[in-house]
This record gives C-alpha cells, sequence and structure tokens, in this order.
C-alpha cells in the first residue's frame, strides 16, 4: 500500500518505521525524485529502483528554484491524482508530496541558504538557464537530507540519464558534500519514432513533434558516425538543425560526461578517435582533485548534448558516444 506524506516531519518518522519493520539487516532505501506528470520513462526508473531496494520512496514536487521563466513553472504539468496512481502501479511504499511552504516557508523571499553549483552549473543548460542547476542543487539536497533513512540501512537515488547534465552536477555535488547517497541511473527511454519521452512532450502539437524529432535523429547520427571511426563533423549538424524549420537550437555540443567541457579538436572535424583522447586528457584533471571514484560511474566516453525551443516548450536530449573497442 501506497503511503502519502506532505510534511518533512512525518516522513523521517515514516522512513524510520519501514527501516524498523523490514527484515533486513542493513535494507536498502531507493529514491525516485520527480516534478510529477510521470510517464514510461518516470516507469522504467520506478521499476529498476523497485528491484533494487527493499523499500521504494517517491517525491512528487514541482520545484519553482529551478525555473528561470515564471511561465514554464506556471504552466508546467501538474497531475498528482494521476501520477499516484501510478506511484502506486510501480509498488512505492512511500510518497513524499509536500506544498510549496512546507520545501520554501518564505518563499519567494527565500530560501536564504542554497546550494551553489560553481562553474560546473553555469555550463550549456546552466548557462541558457541562469541559477537553474542551483535550484537542482537546493531542492535535491533537501530531499535527501528528509528521506535519507537511519543506519544501519543505505541509500540510494535513481535518476533518468535524459537529463546528463543534472546527473553529472548532483553525482559532483554528493561527492563533494560527503552525501551518504548512491546515485543511480537508467537509460532515456524514447517513443517508437525516438523522441526522448518528457513531461513537457505533453504541450507539443503536431507539427511541433515533427520539428522535435530533429533532436534525436541528429543525436543518432553523431553516434552512429562514432561507431563507424568517422568525423562527427558537429558544426555541420548544427546548420542543419538552424535550417530546420519549427526548432530554434540553443546547443549542439560533444562534452566531457563529467566536467561539461566541450571536447574540440585542434584541427579537422572531431572523429572518435579525438573523442577518446579528449575525453581522457580531461579526466585526468578530475583524478588530481580526488575526486574521480565518486564521480565517474560508468560514463562514456562523450556525450552529444542538445537542447532548442519547439514550440511552447524548451526540450532537452543526449546520447552517448562509445567508439567501438
Amino acid at each position: 500500500m501506497t503511503t502519502v506524506i506532505t510534511t518533512a516531519r512525518e516522513f523521517r518518522a515514516a522512513i524510520r518505521q519501514a527501516v524498523s519493520d523490514t527484515a533486513e539487516q542493513s535494507p536498502l532505501v531507493s529514491l525516485v525524485p520527480t516534478m510529477g506528470a510521470l510517464h514510461s520513462g518516470h516507469g522504467a526508473l520506478l521499476e529498476a529502483a523497485r528491484t533494487s531496494g527493499d523499500i521504494l520512496a517517491a517525491s512528487v514536487f514541482v520545484n519553482p528554484l529551478q525555473f528561470n521563466d515564471p511561465k514554464d513553472y506556471r504552466h508546467y504539468p501538474r497531475q498528482l491524482e494521476a501520477d499516484l496512481e501510478i506511484l502506486a502501479q510501480h509498488g512505492v511504499d512511500l510518497v513524499f508530496s509536500p506544498p510549496l511552504e512546507q520545501m520554501y516557508p518564505d518563499y519567494p523571499e527565500g530560501p536564504l541558504v542554497r546550494v551553489t553549483t560553481g562553474e560546473l552549473g553555469r555550463r550549456w543548460e546552466g548557462r541558457s538557464r541562469p541559477g537553474h542547476f542551483d535550484g537542482v542543487a537546493t531542492v535535491v539536497t533537501k530531499l535527501f537530507t528528509i528521506i535519507a533513512p537511519p543506519a544501519p540501512a543505505r541509500f540510494e537515488a535513481w535518476f533518468g540519464a535524459k537529463d546528463a547534465e543534472q546527473v553529472a552536477v548532483i553525482r559532483r555535488m554528493v561527492a563533494d558534500l560527503h552525501l551518504p547517497v548512491g546515485i543511480r541511473t537508467v537509460p532515456t527511454v524514447r517513443d517508437g519514432n525516438g523522441l526522448a519521452l518528457s513531461s513537457r512532450n505533453q504541450r507539443l502539437n503536431a507539427a511541433d513533434y515533427d520539428a522535435a524529432l530533429h533532436l534525436s535523429r541528429v543525436l543518432f547520427t553523431l553516434a552512429a558516425r562514432t561507431e563507424k571511426r568517422e568525423p562527427l563533423d558537429v558544426p555541420g549538424l548544427r546548420d542543419e538543425l538552424h535550417r530546420a524549420e519549427g526548432l530554434e537550437l540553443d546547443y549542439l555540443v560533444v562534452v566531457d560526461p563529467l566536467s561539461l567541457q566541450e571536447l574540440v579538436p585542434v584541427e579537422g572535424a572531431l572523429g572518435a578517435d579525438e573523442v577518446l583522447g579528449t575525453s581522457s586528457s580531461a579526466a585526468s584533471s578530475h583524478k588530481s582533485h580526488g575526486m574521480m571514484a565518486a564521480v565517474r560511474g560508468d560514463a562514456p566516453a562523450a556525450l552529444a548534448l542538445i537542447a532548442a525551443q519547439v514550440g511552447p516548450v524548451r526540450l532537452i536530449d543526449n546520447m552517448e558516444l562509445r567508439p567501438p573497442a
């Protein structure tokens, strides 16, 4: 039976009780943080987390701090009753669904104390949406603090690989702040035409949807060129997207998956060998800071990132680039 809780105090008590009730000596609590408007991508996260953990928790909270556009925040889909049905279907034990005043009692003046993500949080999506990743890091830290179970229970949180930049920021935040939580991911879930599933897709009309397919097609092209060790020709693909109708490209880049720094060859088009070489060099800088083991996980050699405005919504997507062994 799924229990829905709206306050931090009650949720901490419920987690303590759930840990006490389990027969496991060191039970694993799996958390799936969400902003609601759940779809099949969330379903994949919930299934993986249910299989992995002994106690499955989920949160549903539309976080205003990560919206730099107030209209985007107002129009973000909210369908709590439908979300709760989906969470129950996936066997979620505890749902944390707090009202805004519970998470940020003095909003919009506060919160006064926030988590900042530095240079990492100002790249790409963070550059186009100032403060976005600070808002993400702040709310995720609050959720981890509220939901973290007492010892000897263990704790992990699950995120979708579609939000690769967010995952990179959260992994680094967890490492830097020594938070006792494992970060797990599941691959991006796509529809039959390759479009990455997103809660924002609900706002696309038929023409917008057709335009949105350009994003995933470009990413699949980059993956295929990497597999064949062909030049990636990212500038040429950018030009194609700029000419495409129905979308306004923000960025298409190939980056190191840890630092999110762009991988650019000294000369010529960026190909698979250059991706591997540049990424290895960038990764070595993380080793010098003693963070490699904490943040690398199963990171690919390189990551293609894309973002564009399509109709009324901003869409993001990404794809791992792994040359053949």
